[in-house]
């Protein structure tokens, strides 16, 4: 009988749909995470997007692939552009299949008498609290201790889109090689959203436009490549 993978065999390894990835029979004394392009069905978890199986301690496991359209998954922290006001809400397009909610409560002390003002077309980092198929994703401008942390407004800056992979790249750890180049030479400010969209700050508007297209060439650079590009760019500057 040929033996099945096991789930540390698949971490980082191309997955598709119908792949069953974790056997939760052989896990009861765990608290497994599910993010993004798995379900459970019993006690088995199932792929149900194709791309690499993913995994970040203590528990979590998603399946990352590069998509142009944001599937919202519960604690993702991404970009949003206020889209409408209303009385209770902020309604935000987050890029996904549907327009996301922000509660006009969901900021730290939050309450009807300092309702935050923003303006439609206004950029907001924020979290995903609730993704349930069929239903608006609702959003929050605090992190899970109801503090604000570094959610809210953006100001200034520029922001543009990418593909859902290279933002969590952009995210991972230790830091990517085309973020820490840059970092080394240049002082600038960033938020990376799960959603594929990035936002970039400096106080000169030639470091913004570096470091925006020093990013969106890095997707398909090896790391070496990657530091070789940014050492390119930053030679026209000097």
């Amino acid at each position: 009988m040929e033996a099945k993978p096991s789930t540390a065999n698949l971490v980082d390894k191309i997955v598709v749909p119908g792949d069953v990835v974790l056997d939760l029979s052989s896990m009861t004394n765990q608290t497994i995470k599910l993010g993004g392009g798995l379900r459970q069905e019993c006690d088995s978890v199932s792929v149900i997007k194709a791309g690499k199986l993913r995994f970040s301690k203590p528990n979590k496991y998603w399946v990352e692939s590069s998509l142009k359209r944001y599937v919202p998954c519960v604690e993702d922290t991404v970009l949003g552009i206020v889209v409408d006001c209303k009385a209770d809400n902020f309604f935000v397009d987050i890029r996904g299949p549907t327009i996301a909610f922000l509660p006009v409560l969901a900021f730290e002390g939050g309450t009807r008498r300092n309702i935050p003002k923003f303006e439609i077309g206004s950029l907001l980092y924020v979290r995903v609290v609730k993704a349930n198929p069929g239903m608006n994703p609702e959003l929050s401008c605090t992190d899970a201790s109801g503090k604000a942390a570094e959610f809210g407004l953006l100001k200034d800056g520029f922001m543009f889109e990418t593909s859902t992979g290279l933002s969590r790249m952009l995210l991972s750890s230790p830091t990517c090689p085309v973020l820490e180049e840059l970092g080394k030479q240049l002082s600038f400010e960033i938020a990376v959203g799960l959603n594929g969209r990035v936002w970039v700050n400096a106080e000169s508007p030639s470091t913004v436009v570096l470091v925006s297209n020093a990013i969106m060439n890095s997707e398909s650079l090896s790391a070496v490549q990657q530091k070789i590009m940014v050492d390119k760019l930053l030679q026209r500057i000097k």
